[in-house]
């Protein structure tokens, strides 16, 4: 079976341990283990019973809900089957740009997603420096007619860049893409979210992810925020009902769930904390801070070895850096679990 440039993969992994896919630990995919929220499993079974009907095609509730959350107008919102769905819209409008510049390592979404539609790729290094960051090396690089993509928090690095980092390039680039697909992990006194200027820049598009923070991956649910006249051309380019009944109950639900953001937010800093130091204290491993709910680390030694060793003899996942190619066979990253699950793979990494 070909090794997955995602993490996630449970099936290739259980083949490769030798075991069912329900008895690996995954530490490949950056999903909250406190979810799902208890809210959203009610609202899924409640529309059981509306299966039987088309969903509505301009997710009224939803984007209400969604423009409540945000405090945005509902036009300026698209609900979309995963972030991956509406990142495939983007990718089309920026190549009909003259480049789009790509901050890297990238998430590899990034790369399909510009490669389907042609897109000029510029790559810009990422420092891995904490606290330094530069886009445009050149400063005479003519930026006007270009696009600039990014996710913040920074994936795979877990860097967290200010909101007053980003706003320059909103003035000197023709498209800028923020994906966001991590920044719920932040607590809100510390969030950089560009969403609260979104309506000064009709040249920014920010994107979100529901099912890391709430434990929905397998429900496919994000969304994009941008000018209504935006989203209402990338509406035209589409599939209708691109969102199911069930998604969009368990969306509406898990937004109003306060008590359960609370909670992610009191867990994520005291376990990621205790994860970092005791990846720190193990010889040959460098760990990244981070501000999301993962961590990557850097090794002496190959992580794809180390990944096989891993689930070969403790059926642990982590996430090997072979599709970042400014990584490759040296980092890997692994989620923030439970006290316990850390432990666990503290524990294995001192055996390998």
């Amino acid at each position: 079976m070909r090794q997955p440039a995602h993490g996630g993969n449970l099936a290739w992994a259980a083949a490769l341990a030798g075991c069912p896919p329900d008895a690996i630990l995954d530490f490949s995919a950056s999903i909250s283990p406190l979810g799902p929220p208890n809210s959203a499993i009610a609202a899924i079974k409640s529309q059981i019973g509306n299966l039987k009907h088309y969903p509505d095609p301009n997710y009224s509730e939803l984007r209400l809900a969604l423009s409540h959350f945000h405090q945005l107008p509902s036009e300026w919102i698209l609900p979309g089957n995963g972030s991956a769905e509406l990142l495939t819209l983007i990718g089309r409008e920026l190549a009909q740009l003259a480049a789009t510049i790509l901050i890297t390592p990238a998430f590899g979404d990034y790369y399909r997603t510009l490669a389907a539609y042609n897109a000029n790729v510029l790559e810009c290094p990422l420092s891995l420096v904490i606290g330094h960051w530069s886009l445009t090396k050149d400063k005479g690089q003519r930026t006007k007619d270009k696009g600039l993509l990014l996710n913040n928090p920074h994936n795979p690095t877990g860097k967290l860049f200010s909101r007053e980092s980003i706003l320059p390039y909103l003035e000197q680039f023709a498209l800028v893409v923020v994906d966001e697909a991590f920044m719920d992990f932040v607590p809100p006194n510390e969030e950089q979210s560009l969403i609260p200027v979104v309506q000064e820049y009709p040249n920014l598009v920010v994107l979100r992810s529901l099912t890391k923070f709430y434990s929905l991956p397998g429900l496919r649910l994000g969304y994009a925020i941008a000018h209504p006249d935006c989203l209402a051309k990338w509406q035209l380019w589409r599939d209708p009902w691109p969102v199911n009944t069930l998604a969009a109950a368990a969306a509406i639900a898990a937004l109003q769930d306060t008590e359960f953001q609370q909670q992610t937010w009191a867990w994520l800093p005291p376990a990621r904390n205790q994860l970092f130091q005791g990846l720190a204290e193990i010889p040959g491993l460098q760990p990244q801070a981070s501000a999301a709910n993962f961590l990557l680390v850097e090794s002496q030694e190959s992580t794809s070895h180390l990944q096989q060793q891993l689930l070969k003899y403790h059926q642990i996942l982590i996430r090997d850096c072979l599709s970042f190619k400014e990584l490759g066979d040296r980092f890997f990253r692994v989620a923030v679990r439970q006290e316990s699950d850390n432990q666990r793979l503290l524990t294995a990494l001192k055996e390998s």
